[in-house]
């Protein structure tokens, strides 16, 4: 099922430096993965880490579930003008978040036996409840 309403909750804005994402953008993005981690927390998942950084990059959401670890990209977009979310995770998004998931995988030393990276697309459109489209194991 792909529709399924939950609250939205914006976590933090950009600094309004050069090179940040612009403001609104931000803001958006911060409820796409507030509403995503919503998503999760509803299915059993309890957050471990939420964007967490290095210099390679971002993980969106890190969480865990019955001793397992799960990697979420989330997507988020407010129309369908330039396609459905998932369109926008391309090979060369999964290989530059395949290598910021091994160096955060480096970094902790108890990380479980299994592990999963999951995609969350979610679409917000005006007027409208969020709709989710789950991608499991896109790696």
């Amino acid at each position: 099922m792909r529709v399924i309403p939950v609250l939205m909750n914006a976590k933090r804005y950009g600094s309004g430096r050069e090179g940040d994402m612009p403001h609104e953008r931000r803001m958006f993005g911060d409820s796409g993965e507030a509403l995503a981690l919503a998503y999760f927390e509803l299915r059993g998942y309890r957050i471990v880490e939420r964007n967490w950084l290095c210099r390679l990059g971002e993980i969106d959401l890190i969480l865990e579930r019955r001793s397992e670890l799960h990697f979420v990209e989330v997507k988020t977009r407010r129309s369908l003008t330039y396609g459905y979310p998932e369109e926008s995770i391309t090979g060369k998004k999964l290989r530059h978040l395949a290598r910021t998931i091994e160096v955060y995988l480096s970094r902790h030393a108890h990380i479980p036996d299994r592990v999963h990276v999951h995609a969350l697309a979610i679409t917000i459109i005006p007027g409208q409840p969020p709709e989710y489209y789950l991608i499991e194991n896109i790696l």
